[in-house]
């Protein structure tokens, strides 16, 4: 409790919440005056009351959260608690940049309120974020859902906007983990800057560093031109290194010697660059198992882990699904598809899944029923014809394994694709070959127990050749080891 009894002006519109609040703060000894009685809450700030403000977004005479401003303007020294039942991401970051101390989406504990209201009175005035604020966002929200379990991640979110600090986002696959990047990105102090993304699954591991820092032309076969990197793409913005989890050791080392010393050299170059970017990493898998097992940097991971934020599942959120599924509908219809609606049952049924692949299952589902169903509302009897059909293909046994050109093909286009709208550097003939090389020589000299004569056998290399491509790779080579 704060040290001493503080005046506080609470303003709601609804009278019981009003009259709840007065009884709770007073109990804690603080003089407490709420509006409703003939004063608007303009009326207390501008008379000098009140040591703290507690307000509702939506009332009568004004907006609360356009009123923040106002009030930090004339009487800098009052804090603003601003409460709000229009529970998004839009609410939090417009809460945070126009200066509140804290957000509190309704309902709310009311212990939590007096533990905020303690923390504000407490908060010495030059700790407090005071920068301008900036509403440039609208109402295109990259997060949706308004249930408890989104909550924290909003309040979390809006005060990480206008900081630089590392972020760590994790969660299982298809729960919206970039688009957490994208947020602290778009709505952030960075937003005029780039954002750019890299996944670290779809990059094979000989490319990473080059795709990362970039290189200098004639840094190895087939660098025919200088290749710019995705730390010098994303100059002044944000960079999204998404399944961080998938980063072989030996980019780890360079990426966190880049991390330690604020600056990199592009693959054999020699000129330092300045590393001016916001970090966002991103994993769905657990990166502690993973440095218990070796596969992962354990100074790494505290240099990303500054800020950590978990992304909860669909089925830890089903009250959300209503306005997720409304949201892909109208983006599917928007995109020239047929608007639809789901009856009442349908939606309850959508309630009642597990959703193992979270919001991207969910996702597909919309846009099958939107492409594939005539009728205009969706009934109870198609979500369960679509689960049906879907379960009966998640339990079909697999086909054929691929063959070696289907894996190559499927790897390469996975690479094309990490790369949006743009191509990769000239060279790749070159660099894929290499890639490939490693297994294929690793995997045979473990086959041979080390033997290298025999491995050269089998591929059909000179002895000396294959002792050069050892050595070129930095293979290690265990006589009798399998």
């Amino acid at each position: 409790m704060s040290a001493q009894p503080a005046r506080i002006l609470v303003a709601d519109d609804d009278r019981a919440i009003r009259t709840v609040l007065t009884q709770a703060l007073s109990r804690q000894g603080h003089e407490v005056r709420s509006t409703g009685h003939g004063k608007t809450l303009w009326d207390w700030i501008a008379d000098g009351e009140g040591d703290l403000v507690i307000t509702d977004v939506m009332m009568p005479d004004e907006n609360g959260l356009d009123m923040v401003p106002r009030i930090r303007k004339l009487r800098p020294d009052l804090r603003v608690i601003v409460m709000s039942a229009q529970n998004t991401l839009l609410t939090a970051v417009k809460a945070a940049q126009r200066g509140a101390f804290e957000y509190l989406p309704k309902p709310f504990d009311l212990n939590e309120l007096i533990s905020i209201v303690d923390r504000a009175l407490e908060t010495p005035i030059h700790l407090e974020n005071t920068k301008s604020p900036n509403d440039e966002g609208d109402d295109r929200l990259p997060l949706i859902g308004r249930s408890s379990a989104m909550q924290e991640i909003y309040r979390s979110l809006a005060r990480l906007m206008n900081t630089d600090l590392t972020v760590m986002v994790t969660g299982e696959s298809g729960t919206g983990k970039e688009l957490v990047a994208r947020a602290l990105h778009e709505y952030g102090s960075r937003r005029h800057g780039p954002f750019v993304a890299i996944n670290m699954a779809a990059i094979p591991r000989e490319l990473i560093e080059s795709e990362l820092f970039g290189h200098e032309k004639g840094a190895f076969t087939g660098a025919n031109e200088r290749k710019v990197g995705r730390f010098e793409q994303a100059e002044g913005g944000t960079l999204f290194l998404d399944e961080i989890g998938d980063m072989p050791l030996e980019a780890q080392t360079r990426l966190l010697r880049v991390l330690q010393e604020g600056e990199y050299t592009r693959v054999g170059g020699r000129t330092p660059i300045r590393v001016n970017v916001r970090i966002v990493a991103a994993t769905h898998r657990d990166l502690r198992k993973l440095i218990r097992e070796g596969s992962f940097r354990e100074d790494l991971f505290y240099r990303l882990n500054v800020v950590p934020i978990r992304l909860p599942s669909l089925r830890e959120r089903l009250e959300d699904i209503p306005e997720l599924v409304n949201h892909f509908l109208t983006q599917a219809s928007e995109q020239g598809l047929p608007r639809k609606n789901l009856s009442s049952d349908a939606m309850a049924r959508l309630k009642a899944h597990r959703w193992p692949g979270n919001i991207r299952e969910l996702e597909n589902m919309v846009r099958r029923l939107t492409a594939l169903y005539s009728q205009d509302v969706i009934g109870v009897d198609v979500i369960e014809t679509e689960f049906a059909e879907n379960s009966v293909a998640d339990a079909a046994p697999m086909g054929e394994p691929q063959s070696l050109a289907e894996s190559i093909e499927r790897h390469v286009r996975e690479y094309y694709d990490a790369h949006d709208d743009d191509l990769p550097s000239s060279g790749l003939y070159d660099r894929i070959l290499r890639e490939m090389e490693r297994p294929l020589l690793t995997v045979t000299l473990e086959a041979t127990r080390g033997n290298q004569v025999k491995a050269a056998e089998v591929l059909g290399l000179n002895r000396n050749t294959l002792r050069k491509k050892i050595r070129d790779l930095g293979l290690e080579v265990v006589r009798g080891a399998k």
